[in-house]
């Protein structure tokens, strides 16, 4: 056990964060609850519509008046990689922070979350000075050639799983663009990143290029989206509320929008694979922050030879996983997010049983813990169909279904036959069916004998079919958040 208490963590009332100054919001109060153990964290003072119209006209003005933008290059970098430098440093509040009010341990959150959303800000600031445009190839009377502008002002809506992580994402790549942000969080895990945006006012990165406002995504989020200074728009959640903001986006630019939706990746397992590896792989893809990843392996499609060892693997790696609360060092699998969340996940796993003949091999409901927080077991579940609920819809979850095939056509057909398409994984030693699998599989990124994301930011992510459109990382991300300009000249 960790040496300190939940209790101790009293995030301020003032937690929005405009124009460089954190204030107090005037809007609807939400009370944020600590999901390993259902305490009050603290009360949410959200933004009123008329508080996030100044903060998105503040960071208008910021970006214009700061000469963010057009500042030169290096000097915004090193802005940039100063913030980062103090987020490593601040990591002493920032973990405890995150840790009791997320799902992540703080155990996670100091080993990866932290150096991660450092990281992240720090590879987006190379880009400020080695991204400007291109000279077209014109005939010799004319000089043709291309600039990247900023947008002006990014409105970006982050989810409540990896606060601070999926926050770098959008942050990096459009500060280091030239951009202002307007960031708002999730009303469940709000607090995290109202600290990063002090710490970049204390690096010294220009009042209002980051802002943070909280509020409901049907009132704080839709007005950020629609408010006519924001040029771009970043959204990580689910796909219906993505469809929404693409069409708000559409209505009131239109705008470019970044979105990264729902999953329902596939974890393919071929007779060929490594047993044992590939067992503890898929085992830990459903697993890993309680199945609360957009892109957790939730679907198990295991050749018919492999069935039973496998299956049996992941039983016992599923059974001797320890559940408890986010501060327990001997945690290996936190809470839901809430109540809601769980009794969701509850609900789908209950009729999967009752109404669709599955089989429970492990787990099946929720999990007992001496605490009072929001807890399921890890669960396995044979016997369904493929167009079953459970095995057709994101759960968001520890649930993994489990369907067999006898062939790559059929593998292929499984694993293609939902609407989603954001990752997949492979499992073989073959090399030549690995690429015949990156070429079949409609999915933004397939992983081969792995499973996740590496450290390597210049790898982009992006999803497939309803799992959303655009990158995140990469060079892709960083140009997502430039527009370009051309130009032509006479001679």
């Amino acid at each position: 056990m960790t040496d300190f208490t939940p209790d101790r963590i009293r995030p301020a009332a003032e937690a929005n964060v405009i124009g460089g100054v954190a204030v107090r919001g005037e809007g609807r109060v939400f009370e944020v609850l600590r999901p390993s153990d259902g305490g009050l964290l603290a009360p949410l003072y959200s933004a009123s519509e008329a508080q996030l119209a100044e903060a998105v006209e503040n960071a208008a003005i910021a970006q214009k008046r700061s000469g963010w933008g057009v500042m030169e290059p290096r000097a915004r970098m090193r802005l940039l990689r100063r913030w980062a430098d103090l987020i490593e440093q601040d990591i002493d509040t920032l973990a405890p922070l995150e840790a009791v009010g997320s799902t992540r341990t703080l155990k996670e959150i100091r080993a990866w979350d932290v150096p991660y959303t450092a990281e992240c800000i720090r590879f987006f600031a190379e880009f400020a000075d080695k991204h400007g445009g291109e000279v077209a190839a014109t005939t010799q009377d004319k000089f043709g050639f291309t600039i990247n502008e900023p947008y002006g002002v990014v409105g970006a809506i982050a989810p409540w799983n990896l606060p601070l992580v999926m926050s770098a994402w959008k942050l990096g790549p459009a500060m280091a663009a030239g951009n202002a942000v307007v960031l708002k969080p999730s009303e469940m895990t709000p607090f995290s990143v109202v600290r990063l945006a002090l710490l970049a006012v204390e690096a010294g990165i220009p009042a209002g290029i980051f802002n943070v406002v909280q509020g409901g995504g049907i009132d704080i989020g839709d007005a950020l989206v629609r408010a006519p200074q924001v040029g771009k728009v970043s959204f990580t959640g689910s796909t219906r509320t993505g469809q929404a903001i693409m069409a708000a986006c559409a209505q009131t630019g239109p705008k470019p929008v970044t979105l990264e939706l729902g999953g329902k990746s596939p974890q393919i397992v071929f007779g060929d694979a490594e047993l044992d590896k590939a067992s503890a792989i898929v085992a830990k893809a459903i697993t890993l922050n309680a199945g609360q990843v957009c892109v957790s392996g939730s679907r198990l499609l295991v050749h018919e030879s492999l069935k039973d060892p496998v299956v049996d693997a992941i039983r016992k790696a599923f059974e001797a996983h320890r559940i408890g609360t986010t501060w327990d060092d001997a945690t290996t699998m936190g809470p839901i997010i809430s109540e809601g969340q769980l009794s969701m996940i509850d609900g789908i796993v209950a009729r999967a049983i009752a109404d669709d003949g599955a089989e429970a091999i492990t787990g099946g409901g929720r999990a007992t813990s001496p605490q009072q927080g929001s807890y399921f077991q890890p669960t396995l579940l044979d016997g369904l169909s493929p167009d079953a609920e459970a095995v057709q819809g994101e759960i968001f979850g520890p649930v993994l279904t489990v369907q067999t095939f006898a062939d790559e056509d059929e593998a292929w057909a499984l694993a293609n036959g939902t609407r989603y398409g954001l990752a997949a994984g492979v499992h073989t030693t073959d090399l030549s069916r690995a690429m015949r699998a990156t070429r079949a599989l409609e999915a933004g990124t397939v992983w081969v004998n792995r499973y996740g994301r590496s450290d390597d930011f210049i790898l982009p992510t992006g999803g497939y079919k309803q799992s959303g459109i655009g990158k995140d990382l990469g060079r892709e991300a960083y140009m997502a958040n430039c527009k370009s300009k051309t130009a032509l000249i006479g001679l």
